[in-house]
């Protein structure tokens, strides 16, 4: 259950309240704010607060004064142009706070991208849920063979039960553990007053990367969907993508016209080298083209062919 219903109460408390503002709000993202959306089997993804939307991206692009001084087509045209052209600054002016319940393995990865605001929940000064991830069956994948950091088949019949077995049985274990070290209730109690708990820091450091953590991430546009453009993409570890995936609906409610362009121009587009763009030219020509004479190494001969539909 990614929420509680003492939790689920304070947040129709909070969708409750409205407040008359000059500032620009957005209805399609109102609608959702502060809402948790669910993520993997325990997670979500809550909008917390926002700042702009595609006007504001186009008024600090053209340095205007107010707003709507072009019409909408024009200025879905110019933030295409500056996608395009990777003219990031004016995408810097929007931003986007978010609430977020995951895995740490997930947290993990997710803070590599160190251009946001990130405020996390501390074990030292509160006792962790005893909530943790464990895959659906069909995401019990083992180790690719021709990826490191990939998945290959999913495991079926007795080891695919043992491993489910496994990853259960040593969450719940590791928990035990940690609120028998601890010697405290949830709300802060002595379990036994004759025995001495551990130092929450201390005892913190038995759980393992698959419980819950949950943070507070601020960012701006444009360092926003370079984490989409990463982690919202198919060679994406799954459970980071499905966080990615919500966050990218957020963006597309948000800000419609830069999620289109970031849609064609990023997740659907792809890039060139210079040897890859004589590759194509010579092929439009009807010229041969082969990987050894075009400068391009085997891996990147073999994504260019790919990505044109080509077979090898």
């Amino acid at each position: 259950m990614p929420i509680s219903s003492e939790q689920q109460k304070a947040i129709d408390a909070a969708r409750g309240v409205t407040s008359q503002t000059r500032r620009t709000t957005v209805p399609a993202l109102e609608e959702i704010l502060y809402e948790a959306v669910p993520a993997l089997d325990h997670g979500f993804v809550r909008a917390i607060d926002y700042m702009g939307d595609d006007a504001a991206i186009v008024q600090a692009a053209r340095v205007s004064y107010g707003r709507g001084t072009k019409k909408v087509q024009e200025d879905s045209g110019l933030i295409r142009y500056l996608m395009r052209h990777r003219h990031t600054t004016p995408f810097e002016m929007c931003e986007l706070k978010l609430h977020v319940k995951l895995p740490i393995f997930v947290a993990r990865q997710w803070i590599r991208h160190r251009s946001a605001n990130v405020n996390e929940y501390s074990a030292r000064y509160s006792i962790l849920d005893n909530e943790f991830y464990i895959p659906a069956p069909d995401k019990l994948s083992a180790q690719s063979t021709s990826n490191r950091q990939g998945r290959g088949d999913v495991l079926t019949g007795d080891e695919a039960a043992r491993v489910f077995q496994l990853l259960k049985e040593d969450s719940a274990n590791a928990y035990d553990h940690y609120a028998e070290m601890l010697n405290e209730t949830p709300d802060g109690e002595v379990a036994d007053p004759n025995r001495e708990g551990l130092a929450r820091e201390l005892a913190r450091m038995n759980l393992s990367l698959n419980f819950y953590t949950q943070w507070y991430w601020k960012v701006d546009l444009h360092n926003l969907l370079h984490f989409l453009s990463l982690r919202a993409d198919d060679h994406a570890q799954y459970e980071i993508r499905v966080y990615a995936d919500v966050i990218l609906d957020m963006v597309r409610r948000w800000v419609p016209a830069t999620y289109q362009a970031f849609m064609d121009y990023r997740m659907g587009g792809v890039g060139l080298s210079a040897a890859g763009l004589d590759v194509v030219k010579k092929l439009i020509a009807g010229e041969a083209a082969e990987q050894p004479d075009s400068g391009l190494s085997k891996r990147e001969w073999r994504e260019l062919m790919d990505v044109l539909g080509r077979e090898l």
